[in-house]
């Protein structure tokens, strides 16, 4: 029995390691095409091993194009992404205590809209939402870009509210009772307490926003003000020669951002999708 227990696990592990690979193989491939010539990329061969390591790619990369070099794209995509994580971590929270331990007229209604903006797709509003701010003469801006999401989104209010489900409302009670307002207890018991889903927020939002390729490409016309998933396409030009290798050498470096955010907080990220509140 133990022998079959263990070839059972051998060939768990195998097939796991398996698949596990082929997930990560196109990243795998990109990274090892970071440092391949064109020539090498064109040929389609699926090594991981150039056949001559090109790191002249990551400083051809670097330089940009339209002279703005890649920092600057580097710098634009960190503060449109971090302004609106902050925004969305706030907007949402204050909407989902408000959802969930305020009672006020309409709340099932506006509740229900909530829910029906989650079930529409981003390209039925795309095409209004930048209307909007044309006529607002924000278009060519960073605003389309941040200001929505200091606004609330629906799919963290709705997290968020799951997690708060597991917060005894005795504490929300033991607070009035000693005078704390609703924003008192908000900030004071409810935000802390939240933390688990509010980082799970951070990650997904930074994630979702960092690799935003369709937004910055409706509001941003000028080279100096475009984001790093902007700028990458930019390599790729019909018109002339595409330098695979610095695009793919950009690419790799935008990863980072993404996996230091993930290595950080990925213990919470478990917890926060959980729900689980508080246990006792």
């Amino acid at each position: 029995m133990r022998i079959k227990g263990g070839t059972r696990r051998l060939i768990y592990h195998i097939v796991v390691i398996v698949f596990g690979f082929l997930m990560i193989y196109p990243v795998l491939w990109m990274i090892s095409g970071s440092f391949k010539d064109n020539s090498e990329i064109l040929r389609g061969s699926l090594s991981l091993i150039p056949k001559s390591v090109k790191v002249s790619n990551y400083s051809t990369g670097w330089k940009g194009f339209a002279g703005t070099s890649f920092g600057r794209f580097f710098l634009n995509s960190f503060v449109i992404t971090a302004v609106a994580t902050f925004g969305t971590v706030i907007s949402s929270s204050l909407v989902a205590y408000a959802f969930s331990r305020v009672k006020f007229k309409g709340k099932k209604f506006w509740f229900t809209c909530m829910l029906a903006t989650m079930m529409l797709p981003s390209q039925v509003i795309m095409i209004p939402s930048f209307l909007i701010w044309y006529k607002l003469g924000l278009s060519d801006s960073y605003v389309p870009l941040i200001f929505p999401y200091f606004c609330g989104q629906a799919f963290f209010i709705y997290q968020m509210m799951q997690f708060m489900k597991g917060i005894p409302r005795e504490l929300d009670e033991a607070a009035t009772i000693d005078g704390c307002s609703k924003y008192t207890i908000y900030t004071n018991i409810i935000l802390p307490l939240l933390k688990p889903s509010i980082v799970t927020t951070v990650i997904i939002q930074f994630y979702w926003k960092w690799d935003d390729y369709m937004g910055p490409l409706l509001y941003l016309s000028k080279p100096e003000s475009y984001t790093a998933s902007l700028a990458i396409k930019m390599f790729a030009d019909s018109a002339s020669k595409t330098d695979y290798g610095a695009m793919f050498a950009m690419s790799t470096l935008s990863l980072i951002p993404v996996f230091l955010i993930f290595l950080i907080f990925n213990r919470y990220l478990v917890e926060g999708i959980g729900t689980s509140g508080l246990k006792g």
